[in-house]
């Protein structure tokens, strides 16, 4: 446990090493998918307020399904359409590093606490994006902060429109 939460903060440290560890650790996987876990239930418990208690269990469960999206999204993208020469990795090598970069997303839990909700989220946010593109530019082995910028934001878009398809399509079928 004591590594775990190590490996937790050092992620959230944006620890270019830790990332390196992690891209290379094949059994980091559940790890991951435990950090995500967190962020996930911790963002739920945070907005208890507005979405009730539902909002835990649905946002969990779409923040392991929005992780698993952005990571194959960003391993597409980076290694077919903004690979550099040296960029090698696979899916599972991305999935363990995004996961570990949803680590700051634990402080949202303060969100509980009246009127920091909207704060706690856009800090989580804006901490998780530095995080993720840290894990990216380490993932796909970039010399270039600004292209794993880049496969971030593209596959954020990408990832938005695939969600706001998927939610039309059902609410009109559910109508």
């Amino acid at each position: 446990m004591n590594q775990f939460l190590d490996g937790m903060i050092r992620a959230a440290k944006l620890d270019v090493n830790f990332y390196e560890q992690v891209e290379a650790d094949k059994g980091a996987f559940g790890q991951a998918m435990a950090v995500v876990v967190l962020s996930s239930m911790a963002a739920g418990i945070g907005s208890v307020g507005q979405a009730g208690v539902v909002g835990i269990f649905t946002g969990t469960i779409m923040a392991l399904v929005g992780w698993y999206v952005w990571a194959y999204l960003t391993y597409f993208i980076g290694t077919k359409f903004l690979a550099e020469p040296q960029t090698k990795a696979d899916h599972g090598e991305l999935l363990r590093t995004i996961g570990f970069s949803s680590s700051p997303g634990v402080i949202r839990i303060l969100g509980i606490i009246p009127g920091l909700n909207a704060i706690v989220n856009i800090v989580a946010g804006i901490w998780m994006l530095v995080a993720m593109v840290v894990a990216v530019r380490q993932a796909l082995d970039y010399s270039s902060t600004g292209r794993a910028v880049s496969v971030c934001i593209i596959g954020w878009i990408v990832q938005m429109v695939i969600l706001v398809l998927f939610f039309s399509i059902f609410a009109s079928s559910s109508v």
